[in-house]
């Protein structure tokens, strides 16, 4: 790495404020940190990291730039922001779900400008993102991948090395889409298991037994479905929507039928198009059991 070995970071949200937390609290690097809300900046700061006035601010200060965001629209538009600075960084490493096909765009135009650009989305739950527990899955040559690795084992537990630039968000992608489908198809057990008299919570604790168990049944129907919770601000309906298209933008692009998937995010769209936009997304039970918001 550059012998600057600052860091920055951009986007200090659900996901990127734990995270910005503990890459400066276990890096052992200096780390400027900047957000549009000024509360979760005024957090990462409280845990070490400077204030960045802007975006070019981070840029000029930091070698490396983390960007975790809501789509590679802002990642596009953050991008140009950090490339606009006098001395922009050497390495922007974005941890945001995107689009694939774009993210190799991007990295070709910033390439022109003597940056590299990696791609380093995470999944797992919130809770990983706090514990330093997020698979990590990495688009980069495995030259760039060693440099960083350290600094990604500060935010996950498993950090995977994709391939090339964009195969991290495949992975990412792919197994977004796998989670929809595998709720999509206990909401429908659910519907089904309760119209026959069986109750939810009991039917999904049985099920962890059998060969129908998943990651998902255990840690998001038995929390979800079973209980009828589906809090705001922890994985809308809409962002689930964001993701999926991307996962059939990818499909489409390779060539690839997705049958499974389309009925998945027709259901996913009735559920937003109900009034169910921000709940959390397993919601879409509602829709199966043919309930509407009023």
């Amino acid at each position: 790495m550059s012998s600057k070995r600052t860091l920055g970071f951009v986007g200090l949200g659900v996901m990127g404020g734990p995270m910005s937390i503990n890459l400066v609290t276990r890096s052992g690097h200096e780390m400027i940190a900047f957000d549009l809300s000024t509360e979760s900046l005024d957090r990462v700061v409280d845990a070490g990291a400077k204030r960045g006035a802007s975006v070019v601010d981070v840029a000029e200060q930091a070698d490396i730039v983390f960007l975790s965001l809501p789509s590679i629209v802002q990642v596009e538009a953050v991008a140009a922001e950090l490339l606009s600075a006098t001395n922009p960084p050497k390495i922007i490493v974005d941890m945001s779900t995107s689009d694939v096909t774009r993210t190799r765009a991007l990295g070709a135009l910033v390439d022109k400008d003597g940056v590299e650009l990696v791609d380093a989305p995470v999944a797992r739950l919130r809770q990983a993102a706090k514990d330093g527990t997020l698979l990590i899955t990495v688009g980069a040559t495995p030259e760039r991948f060693t440099d960083l690795q350290p600094l990604l084992s500060c935010m996950g537990s498993d950090i995977v090395h994709a391939g090339a630039l964009g195969s991290g968000q495949v992975i990412k992608i792919l197994n977004n889409m796998v989670v929809f489908q595998t709720v999509n198809a206990l909401a429908e057990a659910r519907a089904i298991g309760t119209a026959a008299g069986v109750d939810p919570k009991l039917l999904f604790e049985t099920l962890t037994l059998g060969s129908a168990d998943s990651f998902v049944l255990r840690k998001s129907a038995l929390s979800t479905l079973a209980v009828d919770s589906f809090p705001v601000k922890t994985f809308p309906t809409v962002y689930a929507i964001k993701d999926l298209n991307l996962a059939l933008q990818l499909a489409r692009d390779e060539g690839v039928p997705t049958a499974s998937a389309d009925q998945t995010m027709k259901l996913l769209e009735a559920t937003r198009d109900a009034g169910y936009r921000d709940e959390y997304y397993p919601v879409m039970v509602k829709l199966i059991e043919g309930g509407t918001r009023k």
